[in-house]
């Protein structure tokens, strides 16, 4: 979630990459709308509260974002990316 913002790659770029170069059965954003994004967004602020410092837990823009809007991934029908 970190590099989606930074804008170095795009998020099917990612995905791809994780899939193609590590041999992961899916990339992150896919798991990401797999799991559930409400879900993930709990478990990020938990860890948030926890170890406020460490930037692999501040909270993300594009996943608060898509939570405010109930696009929790494929339990909505969308999130990061939209599911049939």
């Amino acid at each position: 979630m970190l590099a989606l913002p930074q804008g170095d790659a795009s998020k099917e770029d990612i995905d791809t990459a994780m899939k193609l170069g590590a041999s992961h059965p899916m990339g992150p954003f896919e798991l990401l709308d797999y799991v559930g994004l409400d879900t993930t967004k709990f478990i990020v602020d938990g860890w948030h509260e926890v170890d406020g410092k460490n930037p692999l837990f501040h909270p993300s823009p594009s996943l608060n974002k898509l939570v405010a809007e109930n696009k929790l991934g494929r339990k909505t029908g969308e999130g990061y990316y939209k599911h049939k």
